[in-house]
């Protein structure tokens, strides 16, 4: 049925072919539409009295990918609960000088970067990239048991998790919350719960009828490929029966509850998700007020126009030296001042300097761009974020996964121009780009929207949610079983002569 209606393409996107005559309600249903008006606000609210827990964070991604979660792990920590944060050794000191505890998990951030970039999201593109991608995972999904219950690897102190946070890439964390019988709450920074709304990231579908069913179909397809390794983990570590092929990556998701990490002013809350779903805002670490730019930093900013921000964060670039010079240029000719990121794709290399552009190795994004005029970069929710917090006009260059989605977003909202696919970044797109987020309007507009953020405190929006949608005894917790995805599918499975 998945090779009728779905077919991954070259660059590891989804195609969603949905039947003709197919409604959206069809697809979804109608038992779980909401209106907010049934719901509690999280602002305003009482963040909830919890005896002290402890907390175990488990994400799996780039370092944007961990930043917010270092912010809500702090925050849970100001309420007296113990908090590991489980993510790649990569991370360690960054998550160590946060001042939380650390535990490392398998995979290697650079290596998942470099497959996801490629293949553009968590599918693989072509039979040789397969054995890449399942090392990887298995690597992280046999070392989530570990981080929950093992000490500390550097002090030896015990730990026994009361709780889990997780993002969905982790994908045995839902296993791990089973075996251990604690509850699990699952935030990400982009939209993994099905809505009629917009389509899955990963996917692409031209009829809103398959809006919906895009998020089962990737979903399964991720499922195929990795289930195996989550029964091995079942059986061998976690002591649990198989699971059967139709219960999709995620489990039952239904019951587990979801708190999305943007701003509801960027992308309000769909309608027909349910009040285990939040959208929290965005979560902001400060490393602005503990910052001391270079002193040639601040000589150079002070020494002419705000500048233009560029930078891929921890892409990899397959030609920095074409690309680099591709920046300079567009720079020269709309007469603007720009600082270069050099981030790990290696940007920067130039014959020789240039007094409008300054070669940048790390600096805090809430404090650089506050600095800048506007901002090109990849769309990550974090830096995409930052950008919009400071009220840059932004351009986004996706590479993979939900950065296509955000620069959607951002051009919908009259922000920024349509977004520059990686693979079609040339001179002139880019020309035209600044040419674009020089118009005053496109400033207003990035005003208005920064205004309307001062108001969020995603963080805090992010704990009150979790705290609140704990059992009120941890010990009654039970997940939930499995919904299948032809039971999801429902009508639409015997329309496509499944029954």
């Amino acid at each position: 049925m998945l090779n009728r209606i779905a077919t991954v393409k070259d660059d590891g996107t989804v195609v969603v072919d949905v039947p003709s005559g197919l409604e959206p309600t069809i697809v979804g249903g109608t038992e779980d539409i909401y209106t907010e008006a049934v719901e509690e606000a999280l602002d305003g609210t009482e963040i909830l009295y919890r005896p002290p827990m402890q907390i175990v964070i488990l994400i799996v991604g780039t370092r944007g990918d961990v930043q917010p979660f270092v912010a809500i792990g702090k925050c849970l920590q100001d309420y007296g609960h113990r908090v590991r944060l489980a993510t790649h050794a990569n991370f360690k000191e960054f998550v160590l000088t946060a001042g939380l505890e650390f535990f490392p998990l398998g995979g290697d951030p650079k290596i998942l970067a470099e497959y996801m970039v490629k293949n553009k999201g968590f599918l693989p593109s072509g039979p040789s990239e397969i054995p890449i991608q399942r090392k990887q995972m298995k690597e992280i999904i046999f070392s989530l048991l570990p981080a929950c219950k093992e000490p500390d690897p550097d002090t030896g102190i015990p730990f026994n998790v009361d709780a889990i946070i997780a993002n969905p890439p982790a994908y045995g964390h839902t296993h791990v919350a089973e075996a251990l019988k604690v509850p699990i709450h699952i935030f990400f920074t982009m939209p993994w719960t099905p809505t009629n709304e917009f389509p899955h990231p990963l996917s692409r579908v031209k009829q809103p009828a398959g809006y919906r069913l895009s998020y089962q179909i990737v979903d399964s397809m991720i499922w195929l490929g990795i289930r195996d390794m989550i029964n091995e983990f079942r059986k061998k570590k976690l002591k649990l029966r198989p699971v059967t092929y139709l219960s999709g990556s995620q489990g039952s998701g239904n019951d587990i509850p979801h708190g999305y990490i943007w701003s509801p002013h960027l992308v309000p809350k769909p309608k027909d998700w349910g009040p285990k779903i939040d959208v929290v805002g965005f979560c902001f670490l400060d490393l602005a007020s503990n910052y001391v730019p270079p002193e040639p930093l601040v000589e150079w900013l002070e020494a002419g126009d705000k500048p233009i921000y560029v930078g891929f964060g921890s892409l990899p670039v397959q030609d920095p030296q074409k690309m680099t010079e591709i920046i300079v240029k567009a720079l020269e000719i709309t007469g603007q001042r720009g600082i270069i990121n050099k981030g790990w794709g290696g940007l920067g290399t130039l014959s020789e300097p240039k007094d409008f552009v300054y070669l940048l190795d790390n600096c805090p994004h809430d404090w650089l761009f506050l600095h800048c005029k506007a901002v090109v970069h990849h769309g990550g929710a974090g830096t995409t974020a930052a950008g919009l917090k400071a009220a840059c006009p932004t351009t986004i260059v996706p590479f993979f996964g939900d950065q296509p989605f955000w620069g959607d977003r951002v051009h919908a909202r009259g922000l920024g121009p349509p977004p520059i696919p990686v693979d079609q970044f040339g001179l002139q797109k880019l020309v035209d780009a600044i040419t674009f987020m020089m118009k005053p309007e496109v400033k207003d507009k990035a005003v208005e929207l920064a205004k309307a953020m001062e108001s969020e405190d995603g963080v805090t929006g992010a704990v009150r949610a979790f705290l609140r949608h704990l059992p009120s005894k941890a010990e009654e917790q039970s997940l939930p079983q499995s919904s299948g995805f032809l039971e999801f599918l429902g009508p639409l499975s015997k329309c496509l002569g499944c029954s």
